[in-house]
């Protein structure tokens, strides 16, 4: 296989470092990027100079797991199934504090190199500062394996605590990459996709807390910062849902004429928000799709299915974050409560890798929730070429008559002892089917919220689009 540039930069400097006596080795490359090529071509090297016996590889999910090991037995001809007589083995982190004394032997008695996939899920300096995974490494890796090789696409923990294994700056303690690859030269060499980012806003909101008077909002932003109201309740109102998934789903079909295997993601908060978005898809957007949670009796076989199938749209909670190779994937909805920089850039990884199709488009669809617009631009000001913002409101359809009596349900939350009501306005593409509110229908929630929420107002868009001018 020929390798790409930065693939041959990482593997010269990571054997030099090697050689040179120094025995572990950080590498940052943008999601998407090839990095499970790159540590098979390490790993491939060093068995070929005769410097390591075995390898032991470990990353957070079995479908990572599983990739790393089919990538290195595709590599080096040998197997990599942790069974005696092979060459190594592919492991979870969850699975480290179950492995047999054995495996952690290997290191004190052969050379072994451990490679670690999205090692930013490992903290710690020490045992005393370190999670559990993070423990593990110290107490069996750190001073036993001949090599390591970690790597990761975002270099940091969202508790600010040390990444196991690697080195800091002092005073400053910035962490110290012995290669970095980021996304404006992926972008630059055409191993990643150009992102769009739209966000998602409404003019028309408003509020009435308990028995007080109802109150006028005209953005996500202004509801979140002058209520108690939690974004969940946004993510979850279903307008909100109809607009995001309807806009996502037009994208994704006008994708589809040109490239018709590219696929959609969606990440939704919880279980329930994922069934709910699931309705919406097939019952009102008309769409193929599938759900893949720990609720589900093989979720790892839905999504290798849909890796290799042409279904339209996946929904996935906490399942297709990070390190999950689907290429096909080109649009995704960040419907997801969890609002950190570190999952913001995972999600949007999921749509950056380039594939073999003629369209190589890009879009990640939110609302307009500040912190996820400032992670937004803060890509966007990270790759140093030309950048443009376009600004535009546009109108789904007609603006609905707002009648005197709502459509509403109530439910009881799960976590508060008070009912809740939504009260929901019409504007929308896709139209309010009846069996999809419905009084008494189940919460959706965790958080108690007592109010009414109207959303009355045409939804507008901003895209942030990040483009590389052609004469730079």
């Amino acid at each position: 296989m020929k390798l790409r540039k930065w693939q041959t930069e990482c593997l010269g400097a990571a054997l030099g470092k090697y050689i040179s006596g120094r025995r572990h080795f950080l590498c940052l490359a943008t999601p998407g990027a090839g990095k499970t090529t790159m540590a098979a071509e390490v790993t491939s090297e060093l068995l070929k100079q005769n410097l390591i016996d075995f390898v032991l590889c470990f990353s957070p999910s079995v479908i990572i797991a599983r990739d790393i090991r089919h990538t290195l037995e595709g590599r080096i001809g040998e197997r990599f199934d942790g069974i005696i007589g092979a060459k190594g083995g592919s492991f979870t982190y969850q699975s480290m504090q179950f492995l047999d004394s054995d495996i952690w032997s290997l290191l004190k008695s052969h050379r072994v190199l451990v490679v670690f996939d999205e090692i930013h899920h490992c903290s710690g300096s020490h045992p005393e500062n370190a999670n559990s995974w993070g423990e593990e490494i110290i107490t069996h890796i750190q001073q036993f394996a001949s090599y390591t090789l970690a790597l990761t696409g975002t270099p940091w923990r969202s508790d600010n605590t040390p990444i196991a294994l690697a080195e800091y700056t002092d005073p400053e303690n910035t962490i110290v990459c012995d290669y970095s690859y980021g996304l404006a030269e992926a972008i630059a060499d055409g191993v990643c996709r150009v992102p769009q980012i739209v966000v998602t806003d409404n003019s028309d909101i408003s509020i009435q807390e308990g028995d007080g008077e109802a109150k006028a909002f005209n953005s996500f932003a202004d509801v979140l910062e002058r209520t108690d109201c939690p974004y969940q309740k946004i993510i979850e109102n279903e307008v909100v849902l109809r607009h995001v998934l309807a806009q996502a789903n037009a994208k994704l079909k006008a994708i589809r004429k040109i490239n018709p295997s590219a696929g959609g993601l969606v990440v939704a908060s919880s279980v329930q928000h994922a069934t709910m978005i699931l309705n919406i898809l097939m019952h009102e957007l008309g769409q193929t799709a599938v759900i893949a949670t720990y609720r589900e009796t093989e979720p790892t076989s839905i999504i290798g299915d849909f890796k290799s199938g042409s279904v339209p749209w996946i929904v996935s909670v906490g399942m297709i974050s990070e390190g999950t190779n689907i290429p096909r994937l080109q649009v995704c909805c960040h419907l997801t409560r969890i609002k950190t920089e570190l999952h913001f850039r995972q999600i949007l990884g999921r749509i950056l890798r380039v594939s073999n199709a003629f369209n190589q488009e890009a879009c990640l669809y939110m609302p307009a929730e500040s912190k996820l617009i400032e992670f937004a631009y803060r890509v966007a000001e990270g790759i140093p070429y030309e950048n443009s913002v376009v600004r535009f409101d546009k109108a789904l359809s007609q603006k609905a008559t707002i009648k005197p009596e709502l459509p509403r349900y109530s439910a009881q939350s799960n976590d508060s002892e008070g009912d809740y009501l939504v009260e929901l306005g019409q504007e929308g593409l896709a139209s309010i089917d009846s069996h999809v509110i419905t009084k008494n229908a189940p919460s959706i929630l965790t958080q108690s919220y007592d109010a009414i929420i109207n959303v009355y107002g045409q939804f507008k868009q901003d895209i942030l689009s990040v483009s590389i001018s052609p004469f730079d």
